[in-house]
């Protein structure tokens, strides 16, 4: 989540919750993508599989544990369940008036935590609580209007955050995941793990983290035939009619080149987009898909 500016509140104009909800050191990331530069989501099986097991661990409150390819979504669909990227947009320092906490942030009650590549034992330490009191805290300003950790004690300690995602878990030292350990047994939340395959081997090494683990979700490329569907609703057809059979096979080289990784789509799209905005082409046809593909670092 964007850092932002510790001399004023993102809840209120109380002082109690000020300097609760944005004790933050480092630098100041005040630039969140607008929503205008936000693609829109796609639900794919991936994603309903992947929503599945994250109910099932924010329910039992239960650690999880997720892994894939890169590529693949994991990320994305995290962001999207827990609304990450309206909270981003809410809690931007530029807006006076932030209005109403988004809908989605109410509904999953969910923390999204990503350590930074060299992430020490005083980041994490701060980071967890910091990311679950927020959510806890905006709930309290939903329903109060106000933020106010002495009056509410279950927000103060993170007690309304249902599920906390950690992004990137592999970057994780020995000591940051027995803080992840201690802060799962002291909160009654949900945690989720999310890295990359081999990271469920890893964590064999640790007895203590590993036995907590009640549920496992591998995320998978997407399936030809459901990439299919998401080009289809992505890229329309031209507009002359006999453009399906070219069409087709365009679509079909992208399902071929791409293996199903949700990232090289999204950027091979945004590619053939350009090139016909550039040579003012309506139709998909194989040989703009090739030239697209030649722009990326792509097998061919």
């Amino acid at each position: 989540m964007p850092l932002t500016n510790p001399g004023r509140s993102i809840l209120g104009k109380n002082d109690n919750g000020r300097r609760f909800i944005l004790e933050q050191f480092g630098e100041v990331n005040t630039t969140p993508v607008p929503k205008s530069g936000i693609a829109a989501f796609q639900s794919t099986r991936e994603h309903r599989r992947f929503t599945e097991f994250v109910d099932t661990v924010r329910t039992h409150r239960y650690i999880g544990l997720c892994w894939g390819p890169p590529g693949v979504g994991k990320t994305l669909s995290a962001r999207h369940y827990a609304g990450t990227d309206d909270w981003e947009q809410w809690q931007t320092i530029f807006e006076d008036d932030f209005g109403p906490v988004p809908p989605r942030v109410l509904e999953a009650r969910t923390a999204f935590f990503t350590p930074s590549v060299a992430a020490t034992v005083r980041e994490i330490d701060r980071g967890l609580p910091t990311a679950c009191q927020r959510i806890s805290f905006a709930i309290d300003y939903h329903e109060h209007g106000l933020v106010d950790p002495y009056v509410y004690i279950q927000s103060r300690s993170s007690g309304r955050t249902e599920l906390l995602i950690i992004d990137e878990a592999d970057r994780l030292k020995t000591t940051g995941l027995e803080q992840v350990r201690d802060y799962f047994d002291r909160h009654n939340m949900g945690v989720i793990l999310i890295g990359m395959p081999g990271i469920e081997k890893r964590l064999a090494r640790y007895p203590q983290l590993y036995s907590r683990i009640g549920f496992a979700h591998e995320y998978k490329p997407l399936t030809p035939d459901e990439l299919t569907a998401v080009l289809t609703n992505r890229l329309p057809p031209g507009v002359h009619d006999d453009e399906g059979i070219g069409h087709a096979t365009a679509i079909a080289t992208i399902v071929r080149v791409t293996g199903g990784n949700f990232r090289l789509v999204d950027r091979l799209v945004t590619q053939i987009e350009r090139i016909q905005k550039l040579n003012n082409l309506d139709g998909l046809t194989p040989e703009v898909v090739d030239a697209a593909r030649q722009a990326l670092l792509i097998g061919h």
